[in-house]
């Protein structure tokens, strides 16, 4: 997030887009209700009329996929009716002009043919966001989870920069991280090209000062594999050996049957969870490890919040600390790492190597944590990114980006479109959740949440079991009939094994990023 939470009661105006925040984000959700609830506006952008639109004063239910399409209408409406921040787009911003040529081929008409949203409504859309200053960006995996993921995130970002939204206070663009700790992997390097404060692995100094401060002659100069490539690499054997440090793949991926494929091609494969799940079936060797509440630690979240974290309890039997584990198996390999608790490296290794992060230490975060960037220890930390226009290049780039379509769209064949999310009680793959009885007794299984115009014409019942198929596999799940989907569209979580949703979605990635196209895939119904 570029600005934080405890500016939600104070924001005149939210844009939610791609996020199902009461049930994914249910905290978060609460500070934006409680805002709007005292005054603050809300605008919804997302295909489904989930709880969030009933607190809207305007919910735009655009076609999956389409987000781009109508972004760019949006900005074609604010530029041409002279409505965008003059005065911000030339101080603090390069290439407009080639983002005001994008804009203009996608007049509202255009937008509304593709996004299903009226022009009239995109029009109304502009004014609104133009007539509030500033207005707060909130976005999740329904903007990310597309074959054109990072270019609707470069989008929302135009679109913020266009309206002046940037560098303020109750402004920005907000990316709700959807785990506890996502942020703080990103963090530390959990990424295949960059180091611990997002240094980059190409850049030679990183690699040096890295090499150094790690005791090795050298560290590659070329950036690493993504997951989708690591597991391709398993089947053709340029990876042989895979190490999965809490993460369930064979249930999280999209295409399990796939995925199976390339976990059981694996030579050799470890596995690190604090409990086993349908991944650890394919391992090797497991390590459990201890949970987060039975560690000592630290926790980054959505708004760069490095907060500690502290034991609660102790591990049960031979459960260890994720670093411990780590340190055991380097010292097997010839290499006695000096850092022995949480405190230890942070202090001493990542406040030392990574600028950002220099002035947190252990001391300082006793209480409520701090933000990064936070570079010496007598910087009081970074609420909001960017102030006052001046970002980390120095002017802001518009990026120009033109709307695709998703990898798979619906045919005569398979003639809806499957999308994917969480629900509210339960967490992924239900690795942790599912051994709760209450939870399990409030949400037992896998539902396909379909319209009643659709339930009516294959003339489906509400609590029905029916078959749901896509070119990769099929599922039988209950029919959960409700107005909150739109026509044409089928919903679906990945929570329960049976029902995953995951046996029908597409491998589709987004080229740059790698991530898949969770959000769109074509699917059919049928009665059983």
């Amino acid at each position: 997030m570029t600005n934080s939470f405890n500016e939600f009661a104070k924001a005149k105006m939210f844009m939610v887009i791609g996020s199902n925040m009461t049930e994914a984000h249910p905290v978060a959700s609460t500070f934006l209700k409680n805002a709007v609830q005292n005054g603050a506006g809300l605008i919804v952008v997302d295909p489904r009329k989930h709880k969030l639109v009933d607190f809207a004063n305007l919910h735009l239910p655009l076609k999956v996929g389409s987000d781009i399409a109508l972004l760019n209408g949006l900005m074609n409406v604010l530029i041409t009716e002279d409505l965008y921040d003059h005065e911000f787009v030339e101080r603090c911003c390069d290439d407009f002009e080639a983002l005001k040529a994008c804009a203009m081929t996608y007049p509202p008409e255009r937008a509304a043919e593709i996004s299903g949203i009226d022009a009239e409504t995109i029009k109304k859309t502009a004014r609104l966001l133009a007539s509030v200053k500033p207005v707060m960006v909130c976005y999740t995996l329904g903007i990310t989870e597309h074959t054109c993921g990072k270019n609707n995130v470069m989008s929302i970002a135009n679109l913020q920069m266009l309206l002046g939204n940037m560098g303020v206070e109750c402004g920005g663009v907000n990316p709700l991280r959807g785990q506890n700790n996502v942020q703080g992997a990103c963090d530390m390097g959990a990424l295949p090209n960059v180091f611990p404060g997002y240094q980059a692995v190409i850049d030679a100094k990183s690699r040096e000062k890295f090499a150094k401060a790690w005791g090795v002659e050298k560290l590659p100069d070329k950036n690493g594999l993504m997951i989708p490539q690591m597991m391709d690499g398993l089947v053709d054997k340029k990876v042989r050996g895979f190490y999965i440090f809490g993460e369930n793949l064979a249930n999280t991926e999209p295409d399990i049957r796939k995925v199976e494929h390339e976990l059981a091609s694996a030579e050799f494969m470890v596995c690190q969870d604090i409990f086993e799940n349908e991944t650890t079936r394919f391992a090797d060797v497991v390590f459990p490890a201890a949970a987060w509440s039975e560690n000592d630690g630290t926790f980054t979240n959505s708004e760069r919040r490095v907060s500690r974290v502290r034991t609660a309890s102790p591990a049960p039997g031979y459960a260890q600390p994720n670093w411990w584990i780590f340190k055991q198996i380097a010292k097997r390999m010839g290499h006695n790492w000096k850092s022995d608790s949480a405190q230890e490296i942070w202090d001493n290794e990542i406040s030392v190597l990574a600028p950002n992060l220099g002035g947190i230490k252990y001391l300082r975060i006793e209480k409520d944590g701090l933000q990064w960037p936070c570079p010496t220890e007598a910087h009081p930390g970074t609420p909001i990114l960017h102030m006052e226009g001046r970002f980390t290049k120095g002017k802001g780039s518009f990026m120009a980006v033109e709307w695709t379509p998703p990898a798979e769209v619906p045919d005569e064949e398979y003639p809806f479109v499957l999308s994917t999310g969480r629900r509210l009680y339960h967490y992924h793959t239900r690795t942790q959740t599912g051994r709760c009885e209450g939870l399990n007794e409030v949400l037992g299984e896998e539902t396909a949440d379909i319209s009643i115009a659709d339930a009516k014409a294959l003339d489906i019942a509400h609590n029905e079991m029916i078959k749901v198929y896509s070119r990769r596999g099929e599922v039988k799940v209950r029919a959960r009939v409700t107005p909150e989907v739109p026509e044409g569209m089928v919903w679906m979580a990945f929570h329960f094994r049976e029902g995953n949703a995951n046996w029908l979605t597409n491998p589709a990635f987004d080229p740059n990023t790698l991530t898949a196209e969770y959000k769109a895939c074509a699917v059919a119904l049928a009665k059983i």
